[in-house]
């Protein structure tokens, strides 16, 4: 399927051949080794270090879901960036936050925002956001050969479920397994001390703006436990990435916004560091 520089300019019979509303399966059958998960690693002795990526967070709110992350990848005990964005729009109405392996994840990000892409424009409609959950669990799965060798990819999925209207969130482990969360999720290496603090903090009653507060405040909490979350860097203008999805799609949250919430969280907790947990704006 290589561009032929002495063509007419058509496309290749592979695309015009009718098949599979499936991104996935049309690379299977036409040009199987660009997948991610059926490339052959070479032999290595011990461990090779990569960048990894984490934390992970979301909640959902009466009006849709907040998915928000870090932006610290490391590489062992080195920080291998500050600034790293580990969440994407999936598409109009859901995001996927990615944890693990940064290069494999990002992607295997770009490939399922594909996939979605392929199907609406084969189908002429949007797949369910139980159909988007199910298409990333198998492309987790595809991916397990990678996982048994070190290059793990977990992310945490999240939309607004346009049939019942309300956010949902679906968090999965390296076989691909997938499980829908109730009200908060996390993962990423410091997603035991967020889930921690989101299980104090969390309501089912809570607004937008509650929402996003309780998530930026678990990637605080996080990250004042765990040293591969990082949190918010006020000298760098560094913050955790924040997006909302609601009825109205997708929306991240400004650079402006995000630090106004960070900033509000640091200054709280400067005044009691070890104290009680902030109550949520």
């Amino acid at each position: 399927m290589e561009a032929n520089p002495r063509s007419t300019g058509r496309l290749p019979a592979a695309f015009l051949t009718p098949g599979s509303s499936s991104f996935m399966d049309f690379l299977t059958e036409h040009q199987p080794e660009v997948l991610p998960g059926n490339r052959q690693l070479p032999p290595v002795q011990g461990t090779v270090e990569v960048p990894h990526g984490t934390t992970i967070v979301a909640a959902s709110f009466p009006g849709g879901v907040v998915l928000a992350g870090d932006r610290r990848a490391t590489m062992g005990n080195v920080i291998a960036q500050r600034d790293i964005e580990k969440v994407f729009p999936a598409d109009e109405y859901s995001a996927v936050g990615i944890a693990g392996t940064a290069g494999l994840a990002v992607e295997m990000v770009k490939l399922f925002q594909l996939e979605l892409e392929h199907f609406e424009k084969v189908e002429g409609a949007q797949l369910s956001l139980e159909g988007k959950a199910n298409r990333l669990s198998t492309m987790i799965r595809s991916n397990l050969g990678m996982a048994m060798q070190g290059l793990a990819v977990v992310p945490l999925f999240a939309g607004f479920d346009v049939d019942r209207g309300k956010g949902r969130i679906f968090s999965y482990d390296v076989t691909g397994g997938r499980s829908e969360e109730r009200g908060f999720a996390a993962t990423g290496s410091g997603s035991v001390f967020a889930r921690g603090a989101m299980k104090k903090l969390f309501r089912e009653d809570l607004t937008e703006d509650q929402a996003v507060t309780l998530v930026v405040q678990a990637l605080y909490d996080a990250a004042d436990d765990d040293s591969a979350t990082g949190g918010p860097d006020l000298p760098r203008r560094i913050f955790p990435i924040v997006t909302v999805i609601t009825e109205d799609g997708f929306r991240k949250l400004t650079e402006e916004e995000s630090s106004a919430v960070a900033r509000s969280i640091v200054e709280r907790r400067q005044e009691q560091p070890d104290g009680p947990r902030a109550e949520l704006l």
